[in-house]
């Protein structure tokens, strides 16, 4: 019998703690796992856009759907829905619509990245982009670093986004622009929708961590190309992200695999001074993996 999540049942299940088991299960398993190159498509109707991304490893088999959908008005722009397939027979097994899901999926892999890659003793956290997953980046890093004061940079409503930050997570955020808050930050994470680099390289400071969440796509971009040279360079997958992530606008550039470094295969930062940058294009094992957790706690198995 094919088991389904609605949209409303998986967003009462997720939290932090799961998906970020199930991100931590991801990055491990892609070493061994495969995935396949995205397809992106788009419908009959102008500036719609959804995305497939299938992969296995182990019992795990199947596609996330992620759509965009932006002339929606009563209902959300984004969704996302994972298919999960029977490995010895092919046949569906379960579905799990997850948009809301979809967010913790995402920062959990920046909460990863932040745990491996960035000073243990970093303290200021600035997130460039105001919108719905800007405020889980800072509640996912906020988890793993003694995060005392979050830095918010952008076009609009930074003020609003800052204070909401405050009420959601009771840190001290504040407004700034984007010279300040790059220069002061420990943690920097883009979460936006860019096109164009946010900010010039010469403002990071030695020691900065920084993840890229935005990139997916071809086209997107958000960290200046002069960065990759004067910093340590991972990603989510090697290949995915010289392709529609990050680092499609770098030459030359082969990043190094975060799995690789959570296993010890990789080294990651390596001195103080390090400024590290993680690339997060997302990749179809965080689905599958976020989605067979989601049911073993419907069903009762996780807690």
């Amino acid at each position: 019998m094919t088991a389904f999540l609605s949209e409303a049942e998986s967003a009462a299940l997720v939290d932090d703690e799961l998906a970020l088991a199930a991100a931590r299960e991801a990055f491990l398993a892609a070493a061994k796992g495969s995935t396949f190159p995205v397809v992106i498509g788009r419908s009959s109707t102008p500036d719609t856009r959804f995305t497939l991304k299938s992969g296995s490893a182990g019992e795990l088999v199947g596609v996330k759907i992620g759509s965009f959908w932006p002339g929606n008005v009563d209902l959300p722009r984004h969704s996302s829905t994972i298919v999960l397939l029977d490995p010895a027979t092919g046949r569906l097994s379960a579905v799990v619509e997850a948009a809301a899901a979809n967010a913790y999926r995402t920062a959990a892999a920046d909460a990863l990245a932040v745990q491996a890659l960035a000073r243990a003793d970093s303290r200021t956290l600035t997130v460039i982009g105001t919108g719905h997953q800007a405020l889980h980046e800072v509640r996912a890093v906020s988890r793993v670093r003694p995060i005392e004061r979050v830095l918010v940079v952008g076009r609009r409503a930074a003020t609003a986004f800052a204070e909401r930050v405050t009420a959601e997570t009771g840190l001290p955020a504040e407004a700034t622009d984007a010279r300040t808050g790059v220069a002061a930050a420990d943690v920097l994470v883009t979460a936006t929708t860019a096109r164009e680099p946010l900010f010039d390289a010469s403002w990071v400071a030695p020691g900065t961590h920084i993840s890229a969440m935005g990139a997916d796509g071809p086209g997107k971009q958000e960290l200046p190309t002069e960065l990759h040279s004067n910093a340590l360079l991972f990603c989510d997958l090697p290949d995915q992200s010289t392709t529609i992530g990050e680092f499609q606008h770098a030459q030359g550039v082969t990043p190094t695999a975060l799995g690789a470094v959570l296993t010890g295969e990789a080294a990651g930062r390596t001195s103080r001074d390090d400024v590290t940058v993680f690339d997060s294009s997302g990749f179809a094992l965080q689905d599958l993996t976020l989605a067979a957790a989601l049911l073993r706690r419907a069903a009762g198995d996780v807690k």
